[in-house]
């Protein structure tokens, strides 16, 4: 606990972007939840609920990579602050849907919060690197990881409550009171970035250095075999993550015989898990290598997920279920710090942003990909065989990480020219 102790009372910028971050984080699982309550309530329709889950997704594909490259041109801090700000003010507009008619207007603010997404989360990640010494880097991502899983299970109660008590208002007031909150401890926090100012340049050459940048961050992400081998992780998981959203529900349905209040408790109980895994990730891994918690980390939870969708085949019980999905939090959160802080050790600040940006992107054409794959192979082959290959890809991959460990710990990636 004193690497843990070590971050959280030494670093004080560091703990005011945490805070901030579980706040907005709250406020994201609240809305999230919340939404697709009422979008269902609103319509009847699932084709409607799942324009959500588009919506969400598309900035992502278009916007990620491009994002980026501002995001390594302005001040972390600013644009974390002004991106909250307005996340706030796009969140008005829900107040004046009552009925389906009106339902285009909850698309375009998810659309718009997605957009905004896409500026913020680089930013935040390029941030943590320059708020704590390089010894604390993985107990800080480790940190990182776990308020996900506490603003999930906070902010996930939240929302049906609200939902049912307010609607859209409550829940579109309550969002945006979270990301105001979170604007006060961002600002509150005394790191500063200065950039030397730029020549003026013509529109032309504007446009013409965006592209050159826009360009260098895709190169960027395959540059070096440590980053391809991150970006090829990243591609890999991404397309598991898919397969998972697609078909785990079927999964519980159709092969543990669970309903829906079944399902959402095993949903909830990898929050927990999560939980407990941060926190012990964040105790011991500034004590051992980035790469080996990564790689093993995903090797661990490749076997867990696997074990979790071979055992109906000689069990109908849900029990192991909720065992593995609670077990699952600890692999899954040393392999986040890890992977996390191997990508800041291979990246520096003015092109993290970008690169950052240009691995999220195609991560999310990755996840289109398992989504579309896995409604048509759990058809054709069976829901179980699906997932156990997702479950083996975390295993290939933490395997092959953990035979390079050793070049993930001393390649960089280059400077742009």
């Amino acid at each position: 606990m004193k690497d843990l102790w070590g971050v959280l009372a030494r670093q004080r910028d560091y703990r005011l972007l945490l805070g901030g971050g579980l706040i907005s984080l709250v406020g994201d699982w609240l809305l999230r939840t919340g939404l697709a309550f009422q979008v269902y309530v609103l319509t009847g329709s699932t084709l409607a609920s799942g324009g959500l889950l588009l919506a969400s997704f598309l900035p992502a594909v278009l916007l990620g990579s491009l994002a980026g490259v501002f995001v390594d041109r302005w001040s972390q801090r600013t644009t974390m602050i002004v991106t909250n700000v307005l996340n706030a003010v796009v969140l008005l507009p829900l107040i004046a849907v009552h009925s389906a008619s009106l339902i285009w207007i909850v698309y375009a603010v998810v659309l718009a919060q997605s957009c905004l997404q896409q500026f913020f989360t680089p930013a935040e990640q390029s941030l943590v690197p320059l708020l704590v010494n390089p010894d604390q880097l993985v107990t800080a991502n480790a940190l990182n990881s776990q308020i996900r899983d506490l603003a999930r299970l906070i902010g996930a109660a939240l929302g049906g409550v609200l939902a049912a008590a307010g609607g859209l208002t409550l829940l579109a007031l309550g969002d945006a009171a979270t990301f105001l909150v979170a604007v006060v401890l961002v600002a509150a926090m005394r790191h500063r970035r200065h950039r030397p100012p730029k020549d003026e340049e013509t529109a032309g050459g504007a446009i013409r250095r965006l592209k050159e940048e826009w360009t260098e961050g895709l190169r960027l992400c395959v540059a070096g075999s440590a980053m391809r081998l991150f970006f090829v992780f990243c591609l890999v998981t991404g397309v598991g993550e898919g397969v998972m959203s697609t078909l785990f529900a079927p999964f519980v349905s159709a092969e543990l015989g669970g309903d829906g209040k079944v399902y959402g408790l095993i949903v909830s109980s990898q929050a927990i898990g999560g939980i407990v895994g941060g926190l012990i990730a964040a105790a011991i891994g500034s004590r051992l290598p980035a790469a080996a918690l990564w790689g093993a980390g995903a090797f661990a939870f490749g076997l867990i997920d696997t074990a979790m969708f071979l055992y109906p085949l000689v069990s109908s019980s849900v029990i192991p279920a909720f065992v593995c999905m609670i077990a699952v939090g600890l692999p899954g959160a040393l392999m986040v710090a890890g992977m996390m802080t191997v990508f800041q050790n291979l990246t520096v600040d003015g092109t993290r942003g970008r690169i950052y940006g240009a691995v999220g992107a195609a991560e999310s054409v990755a996840v289109l990909v398992g989504i579309a794959a896995a409604g048509v192979l759990g058809d054709a082959v069976g829901i179980i065989p699906v997932l156990v290959v997702q479950g083996l890809g975390y295993v290939a991959g933490g395997l092959v990480v953990l035979t390079r460990r050793r070049a993930l710990a001393i390649q960089a990636v280059p400077q742009p020219v």
